[in-house]
């Protein structure tokens, strides 16, 4: 297994639609029963699952559970700090979004401004 420090060494995460949780912990370097715990812990990782309970997980699962694992083996976080850092992450992920439609508002607003001074 990697040294936590070595989140960088990860492998290649390949070009799948769904990964089972074998490999999933070796794309991490995180063992099985860790990633089902950080399933409870973190909302934010869920999961499909099918038959018989199996776990399927998807890129953008791989790509939260490696920031999972760095905020917590690299840079020291406790579980409820890793999960407030996520969902501060999230909260200015929106807010850049509407910060975004609002300017876009604004510049239709003036254009259409622009229209009606015209006639």
């Amino acid at each position: 297994m990697l040294e936590p420090s070595h989140n960088n060494e990860l492998p290649v995460i390949p070009g799948k639609r769904y990964f089972t949780i074998g490999e999933v912990s070796e794309l991490c370097a995180v063992k099985p029963h860790v990633l089902r715990y950080w399933e409870q812990e973190f909302p934010q990782l869920s999961p499909v699952k099918r038959r018989g309970n199996r776990r399927y997980y998807q890129r953008q699962d791989v790509l939260m559970i490696r920031q999972i694992r760095s905020l917590l083996y690299d840079q020291g976080f406790t579980i409820g700090g890793a999960r407030q850092r996520l969902e501060g992450d999230e909260a200015k992920e929106d807010n850049s979004h509407y910060k975004q439609l609002i300017r876009q508002t604004i510049t239709e607003l003036e254009e259409v401004l622009q229209v009606l001074k015209a006639n």
